[in-house]
């Protein structure tokens, strides 16, 4: 998602609407401050009967990445079309919904409400536990709608097989929490999944200077890779060993952007050729990284605590790759949703998909492998075109 190519993320109901996407409101948490400055933020305190996660008994796990649905009430019937066809073939334990899960376009709080059930349904119908992430599409819709992200995690936690929590306090984003996947038995912890808002976008200004000139997007905060890290340093002191682990994220970092080529300044096919080499890349990179203008630090507290096996983002729609990064793997999930950018022309539709993560509990890293399967493995049509449909019908109560 290149700063000059951002519009290519307005769907096709933007372009119709009189000002085209509203700018949505800078917020105490896109500058860093704790989002209860100003009085104590609201809990949803909901035990899910479902929530907790476990291996297999033969300790396997299997988890499935959705990013970029990013559609609006009337979604295109193929995002939903591809997203139940992954799920029955790949049958995961677990769904991440990682950002940009909805998008402008919604003009009510209804409209949001079928917006963001119909991407959930495919896993509420077959019972999968899952959970979501912010990207800085979400809150496209809030200006008109009214609804922002605390809202949105309000409605996705109603649902029975969501496991996300209201998320620490006094930490920059919303829904920031780590997930634990107990182990067969179900005595102790085998593996964890970080699940943190990379934000929206940059604040106008910082010190009275303007980030004119520096990608236009967010990054995370301190006091986020401050609460990685002293957690995972509980869980060690807890379990009495790192728990390996995945961090999802919508918003890449700029170790994304170094990896493709080997460098920070040298972007040739030559340096390509090293990066290959040197940290096993496999997929497709069509368009720039698109990190904030800070680098949050993540990946050297990472590094330090050496329980993250990944970091997977989505973000730039028609990348798809992914590569071992000094003993870390940072990857795109793909784009999943049908309805927002991709390739040029005749090929828009060829990259929609969604990453699958094999884990078993006996292997060292538990991270066995992971892989991108995509919409023209199950021979969804790939025509560039619009295919909404109506809503698909809310729960009673929602």
């Amino acid at each position: 998602m290149s700063n000059h190519d951002s519009n290519k993320g307005l769907n096709r109901r933007d372009f119709i609407k009189i000002g085209g996407m509203s700018t949505v409101a800078l917020t105490l948490g896109s500058v860093g401050l704790p989002s209860d400055l100003l009085g104590e933020s609201k809990t949803y305190a909901k035990k899910h009967q479902n929530a907790k996660l476990k291996f297999n008994q033969d300790g396997k796990f299997k988890v499935v990445q959705f990013n970029d649905t990013q559609d609006d009430e009337r979604i295109d019937r193929r995002t939903i079309e591809l997203m139940e066809k992954v799920l029955d073939s790949e049958k995961p334990d677990f769904v991440v919904l990682n950002g940009d899960n909805i998008s402008s376009g919604c003009d009510t709080a209804m409209e949001m409400k079928q917006a963001m059930n119909n991407v959930v349904q495919p896993m509420e119908k077959r019972e999968i536990k899952w959970a979501v992430t912010f990207g800085n599409h979400d809150e496209d819709s809030t200006p008109n709608s009214g609804v922002d992200e605390e809202a949105m995690l309000k409605f996705y936690m109603s649902y029975q097989y969501n496991c996300n929590e209201p998320g620490e306090k006094n930490l920059t984003g919303t829904g920031n929490m780590n997930l634990l996947i107990n182990n067969s038995k179900g005595n102790k912890a085998a593996f964890n999944l970080w699940l943190l808002d990379s934000g929206r976008y940059a604040p106008k200004t910082i010190a009275g200077q303007s980030f004119e000139g520096y990608p236009t997007w967010d990054w995370l905060r301190f006091n986020q890779v401050n609460w990685y890290y002293e957690t995972s340093k509980e869980l060690e002191k807890q379990s009495g060993k790192k728990i390996p682990s995945l961090v999802f994220i919508h918003i890449p970092l700029w170790e994304h952007r170094y990896m493709w080529f080997a460098s920070v300044d040298e972007r040739t096919e030559a340096h390509h050729a090293v990066g290959v080499e040197r940290h096993n890349i496999v997929g497709e990179r069509n368009e720039d990284e698109c990190p904030g203008p800070v680098n949050s630090g993540l990946f050297s507290a990472m590094l330090e605590r050496g329980d993250v096996k990944g970091v997977f983002c989505g973000h730039d729609h028609i990348n798809t790759y992914a590569g071992n990064y000094y003993g870390i793997m940072l990857g795109y999930g793909g784009n999943t949703g049908f309805g927002t950018y991709g390739l040029s022309g005749a090929e828009r539709n060829r990259l929609r998909g969604a990453r699958v993560f094999n884990l078993d509990e006996n292997t060292e890293d538990v991270l066995v492998e992971t892989h991108m399967v995509f919409a023209k493995d199950y021979g969804i049509d790939l025509t560039a075109n619009d295919q909404s449909i109506d809503p698909l019908p809310l729960e009673d109560g929602k």
